[in-house]
């Protein structure tokens, strides 16, 4: 009976993972997210949004720079373009150079098989349509349990669960927040591939807040503004 009970009051506590399409994108121009480690500013990914008949286009720009005693221990540049039609994702093209290693990902949807053919730096093969690209500007990461890797194209299991309600502060404004921790489904995995990210998320407006995760220090992509 108390076991009962307790299902019943999760059930109304804890919000269903869940989220709308990505058509509501089409409203917003520029999302910009400045990323630290160990709270130093190291760099910036930004998401352009244009959206055309039933055609939404979303480009990243994203660079990291790590300096340490003067010289520069880690750099990344990429560029990337998503293609949505009717609110699903039809393409995705990634070029990427990390310490002078050039990264790619080359994606299309078959619809003779219904799948996604990926091409890329750590994965070439087929892909089912619940992937979704790894990047931060998408709420739909929370609700699925596979995603691409926005530089390599690899294929990652994940386990996404509900850490509770929280208020948040970034740059001077204070937003009501639903807190998610997303994991590797196989814990296993080495730690430098594994899926370990804290997230925060505005669900009034669909826009990732905050992440957080741990690898040679702490890092954090920290929402500055969207319009």
């Amino acid at each position: 009976m108390f076991l009962k009970l307790f299902l019943i009051i999760s059930l109304i506590l804890i919000p269903k993972i869940s989220f709308g399409h990505t058509d509501h994108y089409k409203n917003y121009k520029l999302i910009k997210m400045e990323i630290f480690r160990n709270d130093k500013l190291i760099g910036f990914s930004n998401f352009f949004f244009s959206a055309h008949n039933d055609i939404l286009k979303v480009k990243n720009q994203l660079s990291i720079t790590v300096s340490m005693f003067g010289s520069d221990i880690f750099k990344l540049e990429s560029y990337g373009v998503e293609k949505y039609k009717n609110n699903k994702l039809i393409s995705f093209e990634s070029k990427t150079l990390q310490n002078d290693k050039e990264k790619f990902v080359n994606m299309r949807f078959d619809s003779k098989s219904n799948k996604f053919k990926i091409r890329g730096t750590s994965f070439t093969g087929e892909a089912t349509t619940d992937n979704v690209v790894g990047n931060w500007w998408n709420h739909k990461l929370l609700s699925t349990n596979t995603q691409i890797s926005p530089v390599s194209g690899s294929i990652k299991k994940q386990v996404v669960t509900f850490l509770g309600k929280e208020t948040i502060e970034l740059y001077g404004k204070r937003f009501d927040a639903d807190h998610f921790k997303l994991q590797s489904m196989d814990m296993k995995l080495p730690k430098d591939k594994r899926l370990n990210f804290d997230i925060w998320i505005d669900k009034k407006n669909s826009i990732i807040l905050k992440v957080v995760y741990s690898r040679m220090g702490l890092w954090e992509y920290r929402l500055k503004s969207f319009n």
